[in-house]
């Protein structure tokens, strides 16, 4: 019986190394995660929730009331400068990020789950992906034969795309 505890206690601290991530598709082609602690919730709204704001940058779609927080909505693969969202949607799929007191929903094609990995197997993004795309990544990482972007939640709060620190 001691056996098994030293043998649950040292699977224990092997998954301890492991962080945990919200796996999403950017668009058709783009696979990324996010680190689970900046992610508040997964949610599925009506476009009509996103109210538009005039003299934005075009990735903004708007404003939206989340939990009684009015949140900027953005459209993150056209931030990105990938193909972007069908406009004939009729609901978001958006991943509420948060760090600090900034909140933030970001609009994705799919939200497919969680998925768990070591940072030992994060790769360098540089050469692997658009230029632009480098300064919201912590880097990349191969999940079954699919490379997925790491996004860094903290640059996207922050970019200068957005113009709304």
């Amino acid at each position: 019986m001691k056996k098994l505890q030293i043998d649950l206690n040292h699977q224990t601290m092997y998954n301890s190394r492991e962080d945990g991530y919200l796996k999403f598709q950017l668009n058709q082609q783009t696979g990324a995660v996010l680190f689970i602690a900046h992610t508040q919730e997964a949610i599925v709204v009506p476009v009509t929730s996103v109210t538009a704001i005039p003299n934005m940058p075009a990735c903004i779609l708007g404003l939206m009331n989340w939990r009684s927080h009015i949140i900027w909505v953005v459209d993150l693969p056209k931030m990105f400068n990938l193909e972007f969202l069908d406009n004939r949607l009729r609901q978001y799929n958006i991943i509420v990020i948060q760090i600090e007191s900034m909140i933030l929903g970001l609009v994705v094609q799919e939200i497919k789950g969680t998925t768990k990995f070591i940072a030992d197997d994060l790769r360098s993004p540089v050469g692997q992906v658009a230029s632009s795309l480098v300064p919201y990544l912590c880097g990349c990482v191969v999940e079954q034969e699919e490379i997925l972007l790491v996004l860094d939640a903290v640059h996207i709060l922050r970019s200068d795309i957005l113009g709304i620190n």
